[in-house]
């Protein structure tokens, strides 16, 4: 399995996560959500090993922008995994796929695998 992030080109914590990567030697393609958009079996594979809390953003500004009847129908995995296709910067970044298989959100060098 490949070491693959997942996000944004011009988001703050994907810049930092695919910098501290290099700078560690590890070598990762990254999967642009903006120019290759949401995988949907990896974003189905997301909720369901690290549960749809995690995974959606709800700080974010993209969530902000959102009408508040989007934002209360977000209730469960199902409905979060329909926003999060629908507007994909409501997804946390940066999703990290190691190749142990392990998966991580958002720039945790701490709980790295490394």
């Amino acid at each position: 399995m490949d070491l693959i992030v997942y996000g944004i080109p011009n988001c703050d914590s994907v810049k930092k996560a695919r910098t501290w990567l290099a700078q560690h030697g590890l070598d990762a393609s990254f999967h642009d959500f903006k120019k290759q958009g949401v995988p949907a079996p990896e974003l189905k594979a997301w909720l369901a090993a690290l549960g749809w809390e995690t995974v959606l953003n709800r700080k974010g500004t993209t969530w902000r922008q959102l009408d508040a009847a989007v934002q209360a129908s977000v209730t469960d995995s199902a409905s979060a995994e329909k926003v999060m296709l629908e507007h994909a910067s409501t997804i946390k970044r940066p999703v990290i796929q190691w190749p142990s298989g392990k998966l991580t959100v958002g720039y945790t060098p701490d709980h790295w695998p490394a």
